[in-house]
């Protein structure tokens, strides 16, 4: 009963000053606010980004050349080292940890047919490259080993290109022109959506890779290997028998030294799930100091509620209230007043969030632990900031109070 009391005391004391107890709590609405949005972009974005990874394929391993110290110099032009199809070859002979392998290079280049043309990328790969990628033909066929052989003008487009060139149109049989080399389109791709750093996967055409080192690039190398280890789990077994195949290929003896890069999707996901949630960290922590600005606000306005409300503290001390009963109503109208702030710094957040996903590549959403997070630190902060006013207020003095002008 005592508690209702002082709980509908402090309650009244806000009611009763409503522009000022909102200026109070604008420091911890935007503190509130600012923590949760924040906090609330970076989990948006590395679920964002995890998807990304995880639409690049399955159990992935990305193969690519290493830079060569030939000559004493790393990185210089001309010392890049070079895989051929030959060592893509050799590499599936010799591995027992991998699954599905497909070299590819790519050649980006002005696509012609159907209503016009449109920029695209070219990409010379083999039939294992749809495993790899965890891909799908939505119509038509995927160009065989054989194609792959004879170097066959065929092509399979994304749905990108589809709808550049062919709106509206099946474009299965159609003919495309890659720098004026002629291609039959045998394929459409399945939709796949936005890929990693905002690139658009569907903006692709897919052609055997000897068709396009041979006819647009005039090279036998292959700018990166696309692989699947067999086992989800055997992804750092699989990473060091790449490199050991290579180095063998090479005839390189030194485990130290490299000929190939090799990234699994693995250690992509905790690189950037590593680096974003640093950042999200500090974000939050940045905001976190506004939260602290926002208390030092509230201990201020308090203490000038307990300076005014002198003779009203004086009042209820003469009649029999008890200095503890003083410090907790104070404490309570504290506590009140932080977490009204924190639920209308939490709507803030709600609305930006909705703002944000209308017009970011990704959806953002506020997560109810970032609210309970955000609301039950602007509670803890009322108690700390609340607690030097209200003690204030209960050692005040019955007869000094009650003088006072």
């Amino acid at each position: 009963m005592k508690w209702q009391k002082l709980f509908r005391a402090a309650l009244d004391s806000i009611l009763k000053n409503r522009m000022r107890s909102l200026l109070t709590m604008l420091g911890i609405i935007i503190g509130v606010g600012a923590v949760a949005i924040l906090v609330s972009l970076g989990q948006s974005a590395q679920s964002a980004i995890s998807g990304e990874i995880a639409g690049l394929g399955a159990n992935l391993l990305i193969i690519t050349p290493e830079q060569s110290d030939a000559g004493g110099v790393r990185g210089q032009t001309g010392n890049q080292n070079e895989i051929t199809l030959a060592d893509v070859d050799a590499l599936r002979a010799q591995s027992t940890e991998l699954g599905a392998v497909s070299p590819a290079t790519y050649a980006p280049a002005q696509i012609v047919g159907g209503i016009g043309n449109w920029a695209s990328q070219v990409a010379g790969v083999t039939p294992e490259y749809l495993a790899v990628r965890n891909w799908e033909v939505a119509d038509g066929t995927f160009f065989t080993q054989d194609e792959v052989d004879s170097r066959a003008k065929v092509a399979v487009i994304g749905q990108t290109v589809a709808d550049e060139l062919f709106p509206g149109q099946r474009p299965i049989g159609a003919q495309i022109r890659v720098r004026n080399v002629p291609f039959r389109v045998i394929g459409l791709l399945e939709a796949q959506g936005g890929g990693l750093g905002g690139d658009d996967e569907d903006n692709v055409v897919l052609a055997p890779v000897t068709t396009v080192q041979n006819r647009l690039r005039g090279s036998d190398n292959v700018d990166v290997v696309w692989a699947s280890t067999a086992d989800p789990d055997r992804s750092d077994a699989a990473e060091r028998e790449v490199k050991a195949i290579f180095r063998q290929l090479n005839g390189i003896r030194d485990e130290g030294e490299q000929v190939v890069e090799v990234q699994s999707q693995a250690s992509i996901q905790e690189t950037f799930d590593t680096v974003l949630g640093a950042l999200t960290a500090l974000l939050g922590a940045i905001a976190g100091i506004s939260l602290v600005v926002g208390g030092i606000g509230i201990m201020n306005i308090m203490l000038v509620s307990v300076t005014e409300r002198t003779r009203e503290i004086g009042i209820r001390l003469a009649v029999g209230a008890r200095g503890s009963d003083v410090l907790t109503q104070f404490l309570i109208e504290a506590v009140l007043l932080c977490l009204f702030g924190g639920l209308l710094g939490t709507a803030l957040a709600f609305a930006f969030a909705a703002i944000a996903s209308a017009v970011a590549p990704f959806e953002v959403s506020v997560g109810l632990e970032v609210v309970a997070i955000a609301v039950l630190f602007s509670a803890a902060i009322g108690v700390f900031f609340g607690f030097y006013p209200a003690r204030k207020a209960a050692r005040l003095d019955p007869i000094d109070a009650l003088r006072y002008e």
